[in-house]
């Protein structure tokens, strides 16, 4: 039997105003395409579906196709528990009704986890993102104040038949004693070890498919795994390489994995250098241009329209960073409209001189534009 392990798609996501649904239609497809040639018996998808609880109409599009392709044409059955970004009642609408069609969502907590047994050896067990209080009300004469507290009672009150294999789906901050997870800018952790949850509650588990972590990792051992996301989210994850697992279990009830690259239609990358370097043929030609970029100029002089500069080799630059012995390094990243249009016309001036000079107006220089902007006004 074969399983593919995927988990935080985060559809719908957004970053620097830049919409990432047409990427993430494409990855999935791609993940389809994946499914179809391992002849994968099921596809396990371990929370965040949705980058947010409410999503857009056309994200909620995206995940249909998805599920029908692979529920509808190629009969796979498909495993979804929430996530902490996911609404818990929107996920969980005609769950029961799916069922008869081979998904199975599971979004709530009530007292035992969820086992779906898809063969005589083979049992999932669907573990949604949960919180302490959530678990408390099922065992009310224990105290209950940590993560790690909750998932220690949910698992001893588990009967586990340690005669099959045995799956669990779960989208937790997971860590191995002092040991935690290779985290990133683009997700949110308490650091603290509240939130944490230690691997030892997974022992009698076959294989433990993690959501949460957007890293492609093992935590503990190799049968705890986090699948990472399917696409960079952030610069932060710039270097890592993207993947989903596929499980093979044998007759003899061994578990193997593998990690099955993932090729975006746009990479992220960071681009590090002086700006005539950068935009140089020789140094882009080889490359897909269209990727989403960071740069790093690092000229010492002032650089006139920099960005427009950039963007007319590379169409996707989303984040500008000037970084040169005068100033400490700035982050220079595009603002949206919206902050935009807060701004009065003094403050777009002064940010758009810095924008394009790496310095601040001086006194002098503010008076200045304050004079000029307000003698155009009255001559309106």
């Amino acid at each position: 039997m074969k399983l593919l392990h995927l988990a935080d798609l985060h559809i719908g996501k957004i970053i620097y105003d830049q919409s990432l649904l047409e990427d993430q239609e494409y990855m999935l497809k791609e993940i389809v395409k994946i499914a179809e040639k391992e002849k994968v018996d099921a596809v396990l998808i371990s929370g965040d579906i949705y980058d947010r609880s409410v999503p857009p109409a056309d994200a909620v599009d995206v995940l249909n196709e998805f599920l029908n392709k692979l529920i509808k044409i190629l009969k796979i059955k498909v495993f979804m528990i929430s996530g902490n970004h996911d609404s818990k009642e929107r996920l969980n609408f005609g769950s029961k009704i799916f069922e008869n069609d081979g998904l199975y969502i599971q979004t709530n907590y009530d007292g035992k986890i969820k086992c779906v047994e898809i063969s005589d050896k083979v049992n999932i067990y669907m573990l949604p993102f949960i919180k302490p209080v959530e678990v408390k009300q099922y065992f009310e004469t224990e105290t209950i104040d940590t993560y790690n507290e909750a998932m220690n009672l949910i698992m001893k009150n588990e009967e586990i038949d340690e005669n099959k294999v045995n799956i669990l789906m779960a989208h937790q901050f997971v860590t191995a004693g002092n040991n935690g997870p290779e985290i990133c800018e683009s997700e949110t952790i308490n650091v603290g070890g509240i939130e944490n949850v230690d691997s030892s509650n997974f022992d009698k588990f076959d294989y433990v498919a993690l959501g949460h972590i957007h890293g492609p990792q093992q935590i503990g051992k190799d049968a705890i795994r986090y699948s990472g996301t399917m696409l960079k989210y952030s610069f932060s994850e710039a270097n890592h390489n993207k993947s989903v697992v596929l499980i093979n279990i044998k007759n003899d009830k061994s578990v193997k994995y593998q990690l099955i690259p993932l090729k975006p239609l746009r990479d992220m990358r960071v681009i590090k250098g002086p700006i005539e370097e950068l935009l140089k043929e020789e140094n882009y030609k080889d490359t897909n241009t269209n990727d989403y970029i960071k740069a790093i100029v690092t000229n010492k002089e002032p650089i006139y329209d920099a960005i427009g500069q950039l963007r007319r080799v590379y169409p996707n630059t989303l984040s500008l960073e000037i970084s040169n012995v005068k100033t400490s390094i700035q982050n220079l990243e595009l603002e949206s409209i919206e902050k935009l249009k807060q701004k009065d016309e003094f403050e777009l001036f002064d940010d758009f001189y810095e924008f394009q000079n790496n310095i601040r107006l001086d006194d002098e220089q503010k008076k200045i534009i304050k004079d000029i902007i307000e003698k155009s006004k009255n001559e309106k």
